[in-house]
């Protein structure tokens, strides 16, 4: 069980990241990714609602929806628990910790929209996962999460000291380092199954 659960883990930060490799959670990953504070910052409240979110809507999928033939309604239900816990942990941010609340600006709502969230509960349902593995899976979903934002925080801030071409300027030379940078991911792909086969 406990190997299991590493691999589930261990899957999920390196060869499943979400947004290197599955791409749910580009908006927030191109968009807070400029310095490493607010991409810490962003990595962390996602890790945490991916948690709480899992929390919640695990038992509502094979409690309510799944005993009331009720499948059907997943997605909406799983987008009200996220909104509501989004916005739970916007007023935490506000009330506790004011500076972060403030650096990450329209972005923390942006966790509301966020796939990356809504693909993790949804996914750890489709695989069949029990409730300890989805609240794995969901934590190597969120570590994947702050760990691809922050290795990308310090390729950006190494860009912004570059001079590329003029075409690549902004966006483009973005976009260009993110794939590389998702290439690289890539490389952990049956290293995790070698190591604990």
């Amino acid at each position: 069980m406990l190997k299991s659960l590493i691999i589930i883990l261990m899957s999920s930060v390196l060869v499943n990241n979400y947004v290197l490799s599955k791409f749910l959670g580009i908006c927030p990953f191109l968009g807070v990714s400029k310095k490493l504070d607010q991409a810490t910052g962003m990595g962390v409240a996602v890790t945490f609602v991916m948690l709480l979110a899992t929390a919640v809507t695990w038992p509502i999928q094979i409690y309510v929806l799944n005993r009331f033939g009720l499948e059907y309604l997943q997605t909406i239900v799983f987008i009200l628990v996220i909104a509501t816990l989004v916005q739970f942990v916007e007023l935490v941010l506000k009330k506790y910790i004011p500076s972060l609340h403030k650096s990450l600006g329209v972005y923390l709502p942006l966790i509301t929209t966020n796939c990356a969230v809504l693909g993790v509960t949804v996914n750890n349902i489709q695989d069949g996962y029990g409730f300890l593995e989805s609240m794995v899976s969901s934590l190597g979903c969120g570590l994947g999460f702050l760990l691809a934002m922050v290795l990308f925080s310090g390729v950006r801030e190494r860009m912004e000291k570059s001079n590329p071409p003029k075409a690549f300027e902004g966006l483009p030379i973005t976009l260009v380092a993110a794939a590389i940078v998702s290439l690289a991911f890539y490389g952990f792909a049956g290293i995790v199954d070698k190591l604990f086969a």
